[in-house]
Formats: C-alpha cells, sequence, structure tokens
C-alpha cells in the first residue's frame, strides 16, 4: 500500500514544514501527497503504531497489516515523513476512546504555531451510547475499545488476553461485522450477531451477513437489547425483544417497532456494542479556539481555521477507506494551492 503514489522518489524540499494529526487513512494520504510536492511533513498519532483504525480495528483479510505497515515504511524511509506516535494533540480538556494508549500530550494550539500548516485528520474515536441499564459492566465494550484490545494483543503490544466466551456483538454495520468477524479468529465459543432490522437493511449488506453465518455466527435479526443484566459487576444475560418494522424513518429504512412481551434473554460471557462512532475532533471544553457546538466545519478549502485544517472522518463522520483518503489527498491539495499562493500565514 503505497501513499506516496503521486511520485517514484522524493524531490527536493521547499523548505516548508507541515504537521498532520491524526495517522489514519486520511493523515497518511494526505503525508503522500504533500511529500511529492516537496514539504517536510510531521504526523502525530496518539496510537503506538500508525494506520489508525486500518491497523487497530479492520481485520486483516480486508486490510493486510503488513501492506500498512509497508506504506508507512515507505512514508519514513524515502520520504522523510517523521512520525511522532503515543502523542495526544489536543486543545482544551477531554477524553476519547483509546487516548490510554497515549503517553505524552501536546498543545492543538502551539503545534500549529511551529508549522506552515496543520491538518486534523483524527477520524471516529467515540462510540455511541446505548443507554440501558447495565451497559457499563466490564465485559460489555464498544467495537472501537473490544477490536483495539484483540488487535493490542495479535501485534504483541498488550500481554493480557480476553476470555471471549460466548459473544454477542449488538449492529448491522461493518463495525458489528468487523467486530464478529475478529471473535471468531481470536478463537471466541460462539459469536452471535443481534441487528434490529434485518439483514436485507443492514448497513454492511446481506453479503457480508450470509459471509459471517458461513463462518459460524448466528444472526439474530429484528431483535434489540432491552437491558443487561448484571451479577457480580459482569453481564450474565442479555434481554433481547423482538422488533417489527414499520413506516420508513429518517433513514429511509423501515423503523424497527419493539413488539410488546416478546422479551427473552441470552447468556453471554462478552458483549459487543457496534451501534456507531462519531467525530472527534481535538477541541474540547476550555480551548477558545472554535465553538463547536453545531459539529466540526470547515470551508470549500477545507479550512478550519488560521493555518489549521481537517479532512477525512472528523469532518464527514465514519466512512470507507476510499473515502478517507480521498479526502486526505484534497486537503492535501488544497493546502499545497493556498500555501503557493502565499494565503496561509
Amino acid at each position: 500500500m503505497k501513499f506516496a503514489f503521486l511520485c517514484r522518489e522524493r524531490r527536493s524540499s521547499n523548505g516548508i514544514r507541515v504537521a498532520i494529526v491524526g495517522a489514519g487513512a486520511t493523515g497518511l494520504s494526505a503525508a503522500g501527497y504533500l511529500v511529492c510536492r516537496g514539504y517536510e511533513v510531521d504526523l502525530y498519532d496518539k496510537l503506538p503504531l500508525p494506520g489508525g483504525l486500518m491497523t487497530f480495528a479492520i481485520p486483516k483479510h480486508r486490510i493486510p497489516l503488513e501492506e500498512v505497515m509497508e506504506g508507512v515504511e515507505d512514508l519514513r524511509r524515502n520520504f522523510g515523513v517523521e512520525f511522532n506516535l503515543s502523542v495526544k494533540v489536543s486543545c482544551g480538556d477531554g477524553i476519547d476512546e483509546c487516548d490510554d494508549l497515549a503517553k505524552g500530550r501536546i498543545d492543538l494550539q502551539e503545534l500549529s504555531g511551529d508549522y506552515k500548516a496543520l491538518l486534523v485528520a483524527t477520524g471516529t474515536w467515540k462510540s455511541r451510547k446505548l443507554g440501558l441499564e447495565g451497559e457499563d459492566a466490564r465485559n460489555v465494550y464498544t467495537a472501537i475499545d473490544y477490536l483495539r484490545k484483540l488487535h493490542l494483543r495479535i501485534l504483541g503490544l498488550e500481554g493480557e488476553g480476553m476470555r471471549l466466551g460466548r459473544v454477542l456483538v449488538i449492529g448491522g454495520g461493518l463495525s458489528a461485522i468487523d467486530a464478529a468477524d475478529e471473535s471468531i479468529n481470536y478463537g471466541a465459543d460462539e459469536v452471535l450477531l443481534v441487528y434490529r432490522r434485518t439483514r436485507k437493511e443492514a448497513p454492511a449488506g446481506e453479503w457480508e451477513m450470509r459471509r459471517l453465518e458461513e463462518r459460524g455466527v448466528k444472526i439474530l435479526e429484528l431483535a434489540s437489547p432491552k437491558r443487561f443484566i448484571v451479577e457480580n459487576g459482569l453481564v450474565k444475560f442479555v434481554e433481547l425483544q423482538r422488533m417489527m418494522l414499520s413506516e420508513p424513518d429518517e433513514t429511509g429504512r423501515p423503523r424497527p417497532v419493539p413488539i410488546e412481551g416478546s422479551e427473552f434473554s441470552i447468556e453471554v460471557d462478552t458483549v459487543g456494542k457496534a451501534i456507531g462512532e462519531v467525530p472527534t475532533p481535538p477541541i474540547y471544553s476550555g480551548c477558545n479556539l472554535l465553538n463547536l457546538s453545531d459539529g466540526l466545519k470547515v470551508d470549500q478549502d477545507f479550512r478550519l481555521i488560521g493555518n489549521i485544517f481537517a479532512a477525512g472522518d472528523v469532518v464527514t463522520g465514519p466512512s470507507k477507506i476510499g473515502r478517507a483518503v480521498k479526502q486526505g489527498l484534497q486537503a492535501a491539495r488544497k493546502m499545497d494551492e493556498l500555501i503557493s499562493k502565499g494565503k496561509i500565514g
């Protein structure tokens, strides 16, 4: 996987330094474009390895880790990209998932002053909540936390293993598919996936559902968790409720409606919640840089404010890798244009 695919070798430096916060698909593709234009690029990421979700969440049969690392090493060795890992870059005080892997912190505003331009590409590292009783039990994980724990173990970066036992995954998107896949790969005794609509409406698609079934995953359609029954701090049973489909909702899909009196319980050892993630710009309360009450907004040039730009899932919300790569390239091109025209700083 080559991120600097617009040039074969490093060109003469133009002497201009730019920073990228987030070493996932968007950040790496932006770095690849910029080094081909002669920029000196420094990448910052809170994780111990580059690649973002490609390294710490997405199963290797979809995106082989060795291919990601080959692209990273190409940027480092052949194009001089400097990787600053296990470093959280932020403005203000706030916490997102996987922040515990960072060993240091840098102020975003101060960092932007050290560079001609800075691109925020921090993705979506916060999971939605179900808001159900017992959701905070120790064996209930978000998809991000669940997948990163499995991957850290596989990568040899975390010694403590997980006994998965009987796993229940909640959701119908790619995060749920990935959680179910990796549970099988990691040796779970049994994996069940519960989705409140039918596989026909599942964001991941019917093909992915069939593939999981071929791997031994049991699919429970038209069911939704109602509460988690906790014993000694751990979920012992998940109470589910049967659903029926009604008129379309705001997504255009049939609305799932609970069927009264249809509750049933399933005994579990591990629960993975894969109900979606939200953007995580590194800007929190106490930061006077921006007011994000209405979300992160950029202009047509991907500019956030001053010499700070933003692109990828942190702006658009969760997307596929191809779209994230495209956003990184587009943002980098705009940064290059504005710098070349003297419109930054």
